[in-house]
């Protein structure tokens, strides 16, 4: 198993523990109980999971590191560690974090569903899916990122506001964009068929 591979296990193992250590904090906190260090310790347990994508990618480039493993392991890492996040600061949990909107993580997780099926579609249709990542959904997972980061660190609540529209609009146009590039497969065999 190469080193980039290893980070991205790594990163899958983290995110358990990051759901844990959260919602740790929030019983803690209900009862008035908690403690700085407990939602500091989420923040840097998400933080090192999200650079660690970074890390994994650039190795992988870098040290010629690219396998098929990783090529499906390092998606799903990602989606997991956003979608946990998103499913747990979503909640209310009286104060412990401010809460997401529903609109942003419903945005979100949409666009993931519609990858995914999307994804499921063209390979029983076509055989091979050929999604290449685009900036736009690069920046929108960027700036999901920070939203969430933002809202672990406790941040005063408007503070979070801007990067969250920020992915909003980065997700919706990737969403788009990921659409018609499924469409255009999709397409090119059908042509491929007449």
């Amino acid at each position: 198993m190469t080193l980039a591979n290893r980070i991205t296990v790594l990163r899958i193992l983290m995110i358990p523990l990051f759901v844990l250590v959260t919602l740790d904090y929030v019983k803690d906190f209900q009862k008035g109980e908690a403690k700085d260090w407990q939602y500091c310790l989420a923040f840097a347990i998400f933080a090192m999971a999200a650079v660690s994508d970074a890390l994994d990618g650039y190795i992988a480039r870098r040290y010629h590191q690219k396998t098929e493993l990783g090529t499906l392991l390092d998606p799903i890492a990602d989606k997991a560690l956003l979608l946990s996040g998103l499913v747990v600061l979503s909640r209310n949990h009286g104060g412990a974090f401010d809460q997401l909107p529903i609109w942003f993580a419903t945005l979100v997780i949409s666009r993931e569903v519609i990858l995914v099926c999307g994804s499921v579609l063209i390979h029983m249709l076509v055989g091979k899916v050929s999604a290449r990542p685009r900036l736009m959904g690069k920046c929108a997972t960027f700036f999901q990122m920070v939203t969430l980061a933002w809202v672990l660190l406790k941040i005063d609540s408007p503070s979070f506001i801007w990067p969250m529209i920020v992915a909003g609009v980065f997700t919706f146009i990737s969403g788009l964009w990921y659409i018609f590039d499924g469409v255009k497969q999709l397409n090119v065999h059908e042509a491929k068929k007449a």
